[in-house]
């Protein structure tokens, strides 16, 4: 029997979380909800970019997708800048007694010393209220924070460290709120954006920092940050718009968990707009951008991990990769037991059902 699932938000990752759900063999879509009024009454195959109808319209109201009675919402909406707004949504989900797996807010990857207790207990009584259980993922915060370095570390007999990096270029990120509202590019270094307020970086990632102490058995003591930025020496283009000479065009930043005041967890970021910029900083293993994982210790591992699409750059292929961990855990989120969940306590996800036969692999009649 298919899982029914309603969907929420359409932006770069909704968008293909909802191709994925209606390309998905286990997974019956049920309704769509948007934030944006000229999307609303669109077919939801347009909305994900296919050419087939659906017969499944946008609509503007949560309440109006919870009673097409689905099982599941794929919760996609903005959670950068609406933190309270898409914890508030979640909780009447859950409440509902809808299962809910998601990219957004981020903070519920693993909320455990990271979330102030009322926003938490909130979300926890409306799980148990609706007998309900909710998985925030993505890449990075995501999969490039659990799932892989976890792997590599059930193989090793010492850990000292474990270090987990993004190095790519943003040049192409379709997402003007992100870039610029969130990151700062294109701002005055006189600036400070959201993302590089004090403690923004530990608690955006926090989550995954304590995830990975979780999974390791260790409790990290404190959560610092760092980062610096790079101004361009001349104006130049980007997909969301003009990088101003003197404005941020590149960022560093790290998260860093600390255990005894050692740097037991380590979560990098190297992002730059330009290829030329910052040479002395990582470089990624494909041209573009590409995740690391490095674990320090018996045996050490140094793991590239380099996303490409046949229809789009290492930026597209990323967001495809945090749409289709997404999709691919409904089912086994809504048959794990009431609560938040997350990588440590889900059953390995495989991907099933989405193995397709190449077309030029197909017999011909």
């Amino acid at each position: 029997m298919s899982v029914r699932v309603a969907h929420v938000g359409t932006g770069n990752v909704g968008r293909l979380a909802l191709a994925g759900i209606l390309t998905h063999p286990e997974l019956e879509l049920t309704g769509v909800c948007v934030s944006t009024e000229h999307k609303v009454g669109k077919d939801a195959a347009e909305l994900a970019g296919l050419d087939t109808d659906t017969g499944i319209v946008a609509v503007g109201d949560l309440d109006e997708v919870l009673a097409t009675r689905p099982d599941c919402v794929v919760y996609c909406a903005m959670g950068d800048t609406r933190l309270h707004e898409a914890i508030d949504d979640c909780r009447r989900i859950l409440a509902a007694g809808v299962d809910v797996v998601g990219s957004a807010p981020g903070l519920l990857q693993y909320p455990w010393g990271v979330l102030p207790k009322k926003y938490l207990a909130g979300i926890e009584e409306a799980a148990a209220q609706g007998n309900a259980s909710l998985f925030i993922t993505g890449v990075d915060p995501g999969f490039a924070n659990d799932l892989i370095p976890l792997a590599f570390a059930s193989t090793c007999q010492r850990i000292e460290q474990v270090r987990c990096m993004e190095i790519a270029d943003y040049a192409t990120y379709d997402g003007s709120t992100v870039m610029f509202d969130v990151m700062g590019f294109g701002k005055s270094l006189d600036e400070v954006p959201m993302l590089l307020q004090p403690g923004v970086l530990s608690i955006a990632w926090g989550p995954a920092i304590r995830q990975l102490a979780a999974g390791l058995g260790i409790t990290v003591d404190e959560i610092t940050e760092t980062y610096e930025r790079v101004p361009a020496d001349e104006p130049f283009d980007i997909a969301v718009g003009t990088i101003p000479r003197g404005g941020v065009a590149a960022l560093r930043f790290e998260v860093i968990g600390l255990v005894g005041g050692h740097p037991a967890i380590v979560i990098e970021h190297v992002t730059r707009l330009r290829d030329d910029l910052c040479p002395d900083w990582p470089r990624p293993a494909q041209p573009g951008g590409s995740y690391r994982v490095e674990i320090t210790g018996e045996p050490s591992y140094a793991v590239d991990i380099c996303p490409t699409s046949l229809v789009g750059d290492h930026n597209h292929a990323a967001i495809v990769a945090a749409a289709g961990r997404i999709v691919n855990a409904v089912p086994a989120v809504v048959a794990a037991a009431p609560g938040i969940r997350t990588t440590l306590d889900l059953p390995f996800i495989t991907g099933k059902g989405v193995f397709t036969v190449p077309a030029a692999s197909r017999p011909i009649g």
